[in-house]
Order: C-alpha cells, then sequence, then structure tokens
C-alpha cells in the first residue's frame, strides 16, 4: 500500500508531504519469511551522556538524515510483493516482484538497515560499541567522533569540524544524506542551546497528547500524583475505551525522555494497561492536567565535569496495594547533568524495608557500572569511584559489610554484586538524609513544596528567558 503523511518541524509547522510504499509485513511469518527482525536503537542515557560530554568539551553536534533507510538493506531471505497500487503492469497483471532490498513494512527491514549501516561505520573506521551497539566511536590520531544511531536519524559530534566533514563525506559516498545543520530537532525533541548548556524540550509532543485526549483546555494541577495510597488493580470498574488509555499511557512513556518529573506517575499508570479501571483514568488524566501547567518545562543539561557519576536511590516499602512489591528508583548525575533516571515496580516482595532499599541499590549500582564502560569506551575512564547515596542506614551498612546471617540470604545476588564494586573501589554506598533524597521523586508521590523542590533539583525546568517563544 501507499502511505502519505505530513512531516513537522521543530515549531510544529507543515515542512513536507511524505508518500511512502510499505509492504503487507503482517502476513509474514517468523521463521519462514524472516529470521532476525529485532533492531537496537541508541539508548536514551546514552543520547543524553554523549550530549553532555560534547557540551563539556566544546564539540560541535550535528544532525543527519538518511533518505529512505530502509531501502539500503540488503535482503537474506527471499520475498516476494505484489505489483504496487498504481505501477501494476496491465500485461502482466499476475506477476508479483521479487525484493532485493529491504522495504517499508517488511518485519526484518530494520535489521537489514542496521547491518548494512553499522558495516558501513566499521568501514570507514567507527568502532561500534559494546555497551551500546548503536553508539560507534571513531579515532583518527588525537582526533575523537561519536555517532548515534536511531533508526535513521542520526547525531554526529566530534574533537573538529574537519573530522566531521569528512565523516559526512564518507557516509555520503553510500547513502543519500540529508545534513540539517547544527543539532537543533531530534526524535521529536527541540534542542535549545543557551549560555547554561543545552536544554531539550518536547513542548509539541506535549501539546499533542493533550490534544489526543481532549484536555487542550484543562484546569493544570501543582504536581503529577496525590500523596494517598497507590492505584489498586480492581478498585473500581473497567473504562469504556481501553485503546485510547493504552495509547496516551504509552504516549506518555516516551515524554519521561525529558521529563523525568513524571517517571513514577506514568509508571504507575503503566501497571494496568491490561485491564485500565476508572481510577487508573483519573490517575492519567492527573498526569495530564499537570503537563498542562509545565508544558513548556523540559531537560537543562548543563556544562560541567565529566569527572565525578553521583546516583541517588530511594525505595517505597511494599507500596503496591495488589502485590505488596516495592518501588524503586534511581537518579544518577553526570556533574551536574541529569543522565539516567528510573521508577520500577520490583519483581520480588521484600520481607523488609532494608531489603527494598538494598534492591534499589542494586539497581543504581548495575547503571553506574553500565555507564562507567560506556565512558570507558568513550574515551572518558572514571578515575574515582561512583558515589551512590541511599537514605537507608541498614542499606548503607550491608554494602561493605561482609557478614552473612539469616536476615539477607535470600538477596544473596545483590549482596554480592554490589559488595564486589564497592571492593573494587568503583562505588562508594553513603547516607544521605531523607531531606536531600532526589530519588524519592521516583517511587512516590510528594507534597507540592517538596516536590517542587527536587524537581528543580533534577534539572526539569521552564526554558532560559531569552529562549521562551523561539528555538535556535
Amino acid at each position: 500500500m501507499w502511505l502519505f503523511r505530513h512531516k513537522f518541524d521543530a515549531d510544529g509547522k507543515l515542512s513536507r508531504y511524505k508518500a511512502r510504499l510499505v509492504a503487507n509485513g503482517k502476513s509474514q511469518q517468523l521463521g519462514i519469511d524472516c529470521d532476525d527482525t529485532f533492531s537496537p536503537v541508541v539508548k536514551p542515557a546514552t543520547i543524553r551522556a554523549v550530549l553532555h560530554v560534547a557540551l563539556a568539551r566544546d564539540w560541535p553536534l550535528g544532525q543527519l538524515d538518511v533518505k529512505n533507510a530502509f531501502l539500503h538493506g540488503d535482503l537474506q531471505e527471499t520475498v516476494y510483493m505484489h505489483q504496487p497500487p498504481g505501477f501494476a503492469d496491465p500485461t502482466k497483471p499476475n506477476h508479483v516482484c521479487l525484493l532485493r532490498r529491504s522495504l517499508y513494512g517488511l518485519k526484518q527491514a530494520p535489521r537489514a538497515w542496521y547491518t548494512r549501516f553499522a558495516t558501513l561505520a566499521k568501514r570507514i573506521g567507527f568502532t561500534q560499541s559494546r555497551t551500546d551497539p548503536s553508539l560507534f566511536v571513531l579515532r583518527r590520531g588525537s582526533s575523537l567522533a561519536y555517532l548515534l544511531l536511531y533508526v535513521d536519524d542520526i547525531v554526529l559530534t566530534s574533537s573538529t569540524n574537519d573530522l566531521q566533514r569528512q565523516i559526512i563525506s564518507e557516509l555520503g559516498k553510500d547513502l543519500e544524506l540529508t545534513d540539517l545543520g547544527k543539532l537543533h530537532y531530534f526524535l521529536g525533541i527541540a534542542v535549545s542551546y543557551n549560555d547554561a548548556g543545552l536544554f531539550l524540550s518536547q513542548h509539541n509532543y506535549a501539546a499533542d497528547i493533550l490534544h489526543r485526549a481532549s484536555m487542550t483546555e484543562c484546569k493544570p494541577s501543582l504536581t503529577p500524583v496525590d500523596t494517598k495510597a497507590k492505584l489498586d488493580a480492581t478498585d473500581s470498574p473497567p473504562v469504556a475505551d481501553p485503546s485510547l488509555y493504552r495509547s496516551l499511557a504509552g504516549a506518555l512513556q516516551y515524554l519521561t525522555f525529558t521529563r523525568p518529573d513524571i517517571s513514577f506517575a506514568v509508571q504507575q499508570v503503566c501497571l494496568f494497561m491490561h485491564d485500565p479501571r476508572e481510577h487508573h483514568l483519573t490517575a492519567l488524566k492527573r498526569i495530564l492536567r499537570y503537563i498542562k501547567g509545565t508544558i513548556s518545562h523540559g531537560l537543562q543539561l548543563k556544562k560541567s565535569s565529566i569527572t565525578d557519576l553521583v546516583a541517588y536511590t530511594d525505595a517505597d516499602w511494599a507500596g503496591c496495594p495488589s502485590t505488596r512489591r516495592s518501588t524503586s528508583g534511581y537518579c544518577v548525575f553526570l556533574g551536574d547533568s541529569l543522565i539516567s533516571w528510573s521508577s520500577k515496580r520490583q519483581h520480588k516482595v521484600s520481607r523488609s524495608s532494608a531489603e527494598a532499599e538494598y534492591r534499589g541499590v542494586a539497581n543504581a549500582v548495575a547503571e553506574t557500572t553500565w555507564l562507567r564502560n560506556l565512558f570507558l569506551e568513550l574515551g572518558c575512564p572514571f578515575t574515582k569511584a561512583t558515589l551512590v547515596y541511599c537514605d537507608n542506614i541498614s542499606a548503607v551498612y550491608l554494602s561493605s559489610n561482609p557478614v552473612q546471617h539469616q536476615r539477607t540470604k535470600h538477596v544473596e545476588i545483590d549482596l554480592h554484586f554490589v559488595r564486589e564494586r564497592v571492593a573494587l573501589g568503583q562505588v562508594r554506598v553513603l547516607h544521605v538524609p531523607s531531606a536531600m533524597q532526589y530519588a524519592d521523586i521516583f517511587t512516590k508521590g510528594l507534597p507540592s513544596p517538596l516536590f517542587t523542590d527536587f524537581r528543580s533539583s533534577l534539572s526539569v525546568q521552564e526554558p532560559p528567558l531569552r529562549l521562551r517563544g523561539s528555538v535556535r
């Protein structure tokens, strides 16, 4: 079939009309018509980490777009397709097309395109990252370049403008590229430059979510979630339109790319996508009313050091009324910039608050370990231990105390994992007062003054004055 779309720029204005021929991939059977279909995309934490490094080193940030990316992939399987509508040969109406290249709609198309690009990047001299396969690092003498791939969108930064131009030229020999100049609009995220650093915003995307929910003129809310008990699975009748609930909840998940302040609230409503109830819909609408009042807010990446990695972790013990599982969350700062965060219900029931907090510590340590390996590949190794702050003294004590006893046998894997990192000198787990535990915002509903204070500490703010009303 043919698909017709409207493409919009960062200001929400119509930029062009787009037509695309799409194959009927839903008729393909895995193992018969296709094999590998999964295609990795760059992780959000990797994007923010690379942006922070480029900002700290004053490197130029460029943006590239590959035209008809999926058409560049080479097919390994034999695939036939009906003749395109409007282009069928009248003399041979029953003939079909044998595809040599991938086509939009095919299940293996993303994988084929990714394989083609990775092969090309390696031929140019890039090294594929092991921690994030969609990150490519190039070293030429004393010069460095980082390339981030998200389907057909590319962010490119390098230590010199000459190296950046060389890379674009070499990629352009095999691919039809569009050089979009300075990074300004990537994956629906507007990037603005200011004296402090970079401001990332999803203003237009948030406005679109409100429009889909018919809440453009709704009354704003001060916080995305109240301080009362957590949502229950069956405390109200089912919603009339579950598909709308799931659509809005899924859209809010992507909004958390630049809005860590709604992570906990979104995580709560996403727990019930399989069977949404009226009470859950009310909670989702509260998030939308909060977004209405803070629609211009975004994430500020600050120009600061790339030598200090600090994490905060917290857990809400047995907070889920249906399963009595705990909710743990963490946030990781690189210098003064927030680059990674999480709000997630734990997989197992914890028998004590110390156990719940320690599982949260283990999650934060796992994330910082991954980040340390990432920065090692970026050529920015950490020489100091990562500080992990927790407000539970028992969890801090367990992280370094080698004594085993009855109460810790069932969390032995997490115990050994954290203690190993502490023994290696990569991590130090320290106590922090609850008043300075920023990770609280990822585990529970907070009163409005405290929520606003923690939100500011996470660098979620309005755009600087000179940026309001325009994007440079």
